[in-house]
């Protein structure tokens, strides 16, 4: 079947299901979900052409403000066409960022296709399982309050009383989710007070971060239905362990045989999964920036301890046997990278993660000796430590920058204006006073 034909008939199906409008989505450098509506009569021009948006006026574009370089243009992908659950008669698709005729090399989606690219030409696959954690939170009069007033155990994970309080919101997100074709696994309520995790299957990379995005804006919406904010700010309870976004990873060849797993090598893996995982821990400084990108961020990388007494804070650059004080935690013969948390902008994520694993293979990247034991009992003990991952977003962008490999890999341009953005907020943090600041030297003597 022809293109045009194919769209046709997905054209038909949409319209004999009563939709009228395309949603037409993409991400910005943040990681925000952005678009527009676009009628569905119009889809052929927005499939070859791309829906058309002011490129200056998005976060991380670089684009100019005139000249045929100035639009963004966002070229729908047919196959992402599905019912938009909250907006009757629209149907959501996924865009890529063009400008000037061309892939943008700014567009974190393409960044992240550049990369499978890579995978492909060697007959690979990467799979990724990504596992969100957030935050239920309500808006009172003196700021934010978790959204359930008596959600207040010591040690809340897996609180069945919660999820019965709050079963309207996470019964909802099940239906969404399943509308929009995740295949659920397991939802519960996590070690902080307000505190969720969702879990679905697996899937490519590519697919998996259209599909992150997606459950993003779906459970923004389910929140709001309830009055309720879904957060994915890493650590909004002082006292609380943070939220992660954690990648289980593992790759295939095109006979779909597992190259990372090896059940009688060390830690289950095989050598070219030793290597990958060197290469995350080589490259982890840098990719600290990407994967935990706010100032916020790094309150969760910090090695505290929680109110509950548990936190799995991946501060120490090690890697062991279904060790989750470890950055890098092996499983079932896959690799769980532990750095990630949701604010990241999941396509440069990912993309930033699997340069520099194929930058520990195709270097032969000595393999990282395991760790065995607890890591935050070594660090109470005043034990020796494995190197620990930059303490603050400061440092972990001068890191990025510091890692031309890595960069050059990612892509430069895209780095470039990351670098850029993210220095502004950590400038606007830095010349900000908080609530802290007042109340400890007001009426310090």
């Amino acid at each position: 079947m022809s293109l045009a034909a194919d769209l046709a008939d997905r054209m038909a199906a949409l319209r004999a299901q009563g939709i009228h409008s395309v949603l037409a989505t993409f991400t910005d450098l943040n990681g925000g979900v952005k678009g527009k509506l676009v009628p569905l009569d119009l889809l052929p021009q927005a499939v070859a052409e791309g829906a058309g948006f002011s490129g200056p006026s998005i976060t991380g574009t670089g684009l100019p403000r005139m000249g045929a370089r100035s639009e963004y243009m966002g070229r729908v992908l047919p196959q992402s066409l599905r019912p938009w659950p909250f907006l009757p008669g629209v149907a959501h698709a996924v865009c890529d960022g063009f400008a000037g005729g061309e892939p943008l090399d700014t567009c974190p989606r393409q960044l992240l296709k550049a990369q499978v690219e890579r995978l492909r030409q060697r007959g690979w696959t990467l799979w990724v399982g990504i596992e969100p954690e957030f935050f239920l939170l309500r808006r009172t009069g003196q700021g934010w309050a978790v959204a359930d007033a008596q959600d207040t155990l010591a040690k809340p994970s897996y609180d069945l009383r919660a999820i019965g309080r709050n079963f309207g919101f996470l019964d909802r997100l099940r239906q969404a989710l399943q509308d929009l074709g995740f295949e659920l696994q397991q939802i519960d309520h996590e070690d902080a007070c307000g505190q969720y995790e969702v879990n679905y299957r697996f899937d490519e990379a590519l697919a998996a971060a259209d599909r992150y995005q997606l459950f993003k804006l779906a459970a923004g919406e389910v929140a709001r239905e309830h009055g309720l904010v879904f957060s994915t700010m890493p650590k909004p309870l002082a006292h609380a362990p943070g939220s992660g976004l954690h990648f289980h990873l593992s790759l295939t060849d095109h006979q779909g045989h597992a190259l990372m797993a090896d059940p009688a090598g060390a830690l289950g893996l095989s050598g070219l999964g030793h290597r990958f995982a060197a290469g995350l821990l080589h490259h982890a400084d840098a990719l600290a920036a990407l994967c935990a990108p706010t100032v916020n961020s790094y309150r969760r990388l910090a090695a505290s301890r929680s109110a509950s007494g548990t936190t799995w804070s991946p501060v120490w650059k090690a890697i062991g046997d279904n060790n989750r004080t470890c950055l890098v935690r092996t499983v079932a013969g896959r690799l769980e990278w532990r750095l990630p948390d949701p604010a990241c902008n999941v396509y440069a994520a990912i993309a930033g993660t699997l340069a520099a694993g194929l930058d520990g293979i195709d270097q032969a990247l000595p393999l990282v000796p395991p760790t065995a034991d607890d890591l935050y009992e070594r660090h109470a003990a005043g034990a020796d430590l494995p190197p620990r991952l930059p303490r603050d977003l400061h440092a972990a962008l001068d890191a990025l920058q510091a890692d031309a490999a890595l960069r050059q890999a990612v892509g430069d341009a895209f780095c470039g204006q990351f670098l850029q953005v993210k220095r502004d907020e950590w400038a606007a943090h830095a010349g900000s006073v908080s609530d802290w600041e007042w109340q400890r030297y007001a009426e310090a003597p």
